[in-house]
């Protein structure tokens, strides 16, 4: 166990220790990545209400509720703490130098269940787009030490989950649906 006077071990601290040094004495070109993770974070909102609202499937919007609700419940019953290195950005979403629930990285989580629905529906380029520039966000998210590296790798777990508890959820209303119609016209 780590002692509670020693900040965690964080094995993605320690690989992207030169990175955080160049971000910390670079502070223009860490508001310019948090500028382009800020963009990306409005590409993946964007994709996910897309489905739903212009062509009307909204499993990745589902998805991201359940997992943004779950996400706001954990935060909530366990706060983790900022870790001292933090690099914050006014061009960072959530905005500026603010404490946020870092268990487990919603950014990441939205990402994932954005890719897979472009792979449902195969949009392979998209979905590859996607993936990449959701590793240089770990990493760039590691770099600042906005999140540990556990927030991230439970991210993409939780995209993944949440994205097929949405089709389970999705399945069951269906069914519950067609067996309310055979009920009525029988």
């Amino acid at each position: 166990m780590v002692p509670a006077s020693s900040p965690p071990f964080d094995l993605g601290f320690v690989v992207t220790r030169r990175l955080h040094g160049l971000l910390s004495s670079w502070p223009e070109l860490n508001t310019l990545l948090a500028a382009l993770n800020t963009v990306f974070v409005g590409m993946q909102t964007t994709y996910i209400l897309w489905t739903w609202l212009v062509e009307g499937r909204p499993r990745a919007t589902i998805s991201a509720l359940f997992m943004f609700t779950c996400r706001g419940i954990l935060g909530y019953s366990t706060q983790l703490p900022l870790p001292e290195e933090f690099l914050g950005s006014g061009a960072d979403f959530p905005v500026g130098n603010v404490s946020f629930f870092l268990f487990f990285s919603g950014h990441v989580a939205g990402s994932v269940i954005a890719s897979l629905d472009m792979r449902r529906m195969q949009r392979w380029e998209l979905a590859w787009t996607f993936d990449v520039l959701n590793v240089l966000q770990v990493i760039r998210l590691l770099g600042t030490r906005g999140h540990y590296t556990i927030d991230l790798v439970v991210g993409v777990g939780a995209g993944i989950l949440f994205d097929s508890l949405a089709g389970k959820y999705q399945e069951c209303i269906r069914r519950k649906s067609i067996a309310a119609k055979e009920a009525f016209f029988s």
